[in-house]
């Protein structure tokens, strides 16, 4: 029991946990058919990768549904009411709440949550349930009255990459990366300032021994304070220019050599991400603050940019979006 507690807090209990502590610090739908504006409810850290299933090659009867022969479920949303109520509605109780902060994280590359999500927005979700973790989504497909637009993107790992990405169909990433990031690679963001949550920083899901580097040339300032809410972490300030600080927090054991005023030149490694404090799943909590304390959205303060697919992987992506496409349907959303 307390094993399985354990693991389904770290599908969806990270952000939970925080905003608890930061105070001691929603519809139509069905799971092939309807769903519910305004309001949605923010995403959630973790989320793991892996590649499409493929129908079963034991001596299973082969189904004749080509979605549970993936093994995967279809919800197909229209928004009439909170983003979470139409997301329950659509995929039941048990999933529907980890689902919508999954959907969510998508979500906010394109609009602002929830303040732009409206009446008659559709929402095609393709995605998989596992036990004692946060579902899985492969695909989502949203059709927003406020771009105009519908989005879309897939989940896709081109050879080679350690983990898999959300594309747009141009073959770019969903998600903006920041320059001079503390981290060369991670599997994604699960919390921004601008998701609707009011938290301070911004979540990297990344494996425990993730190399963390300094954005910025600064020194160090305090090293695991409030260790029980923050686990290892650093404060870093920086040298010259904006006289930003750098909080990195649930780390990994830092080097014992690190020590409260050592001088750390920009890239340089100060640690490894891990899973410490008040933490549920691995991640880096990376968080900016102005030299008056008011917190600042590091995509704001850094430069930001999109990676594409390399050429030589866009065949085997392509043919990856139709087969998601094709498992995703028509939406059939309102009708």
């Amino acid at each position: 029991m307390v094993v399985s507690l354990l693991l389904g807090l770290s599908a969806g209990g990270v952000w939970w946990w925080k905003q608890r502590l930061a105070s001691e610090t929603p519809a139509t739908v069905a799971a092939e058919p309807q769903a519910t504006a305004p309001v949605a409810q923010g995403p959630v850290d973790t989320g793991a990768a892996a590649a499409i299933p493929s129908a079963p090659t034991a001596a299973a009867a082969p189904s004749n549904d080509p979605l549970k022969a993936a093994g995967l479920s279809r919800a197909v949303i229209r928004i009439e009411g909170p983003l979470e109520t139409a997301v329950t509605a659509a995929a039941g109780p048990e999933v529907g709440p980890a689902l919508a902060q999954v959907v969510t994280r998508t979500l906010v590359w394109w609009v602002d949550v929830p303040g732009d999500i409206r009446r008659g927005d559709t929402l095609d979700v393709l995605y998989e349930v596992r036990p004692n973790e946060e579902p899985l989504v492969y695909a989502v497909r949203f059709t927003s009255n406020k771009t105009g637009q519908t989005h879309k993107t897939y989940r896709f790992q081109a050879e080679g990459d350690r983990n898999p990405r959300y594309y747009l169909p141009s073959g770019e990433e969903l998600e903006l990366r920041l320059e001079n990031s503390p981290l060369d690679d991670y599997e994604q963001v699960t919390s921004l300032l601008r998701d609707g949550r009011r938290h301070k920083g911004v979540d990297f899901k990344t494996p425990v021994g993730t190399p963390v580097k300094a954005p910025f040339t600064g020194i160090v300032r305090r090293k695991n304070w409030s260790f029980r809410f923050n686990g290892n972490c650093i404060e870093l300030e920086e040298v010259g220019g904006k006289h930003r600080r750098a909080l990195f927090l649930h780390m990994d054991e830092l080097p014992r050599t690190l020590k409260v005023g050592d001088r750390i030149a920009a890239g340089a490694v100060l640690g490894r991400s891990g899973n410490s404090g008040r933490s549920f799943a691995p991640h880096l909590h990376y968080q900016l603050e102005a030299g008056d304390e008011r917190v600042l959205d590091p995509y704001e303060s850094h430069r930001t940019y999109r990676r594409s697919l390399a050429a030589t992987q866009r065949a085997a992506f392509e043919a990856e979006m139709r087969r998601q496409d094709a498992l995703l349907g028509t939406t059939v959303a309102g009708g």
